[in-house]
């Protein structure tokens, strides 16, 4: 999980739900297509960046808060 650029993670699911999203769409509905698939691959893209990589631990400050960083050898 990286913190540090989850917007990228983002930015692509968005993109590429969206050119999905207007691929598998009628030619009267495109538009439609990409949007509905630009928020789906956004939210998916979201949750991907989110998900640690091997390696790595996810902690919890005492606040709630939860941050990724590598485990313990």
């Amino acid at each position: 999980m990286r913190y540090d650029r989850p917007d990228q993670s983002i930015a692509a699911g968005a993109l590429g739900g969206a050119l999905i999203g207007a691929a598998v769409s009628s030619s009267d509905d495109r538009a439609k297509g990409a949007i509905i698939g630009g928020v789906a691959g956004a939210v998916a893209g979201n949750l991907i960046g989110k998900a640690p990589t091997a390696g790595d631990c996810v902690y919890q400050n005492p606040d709630g808060s939860r941050y990724v960083a590598r485990c313990p050898a």
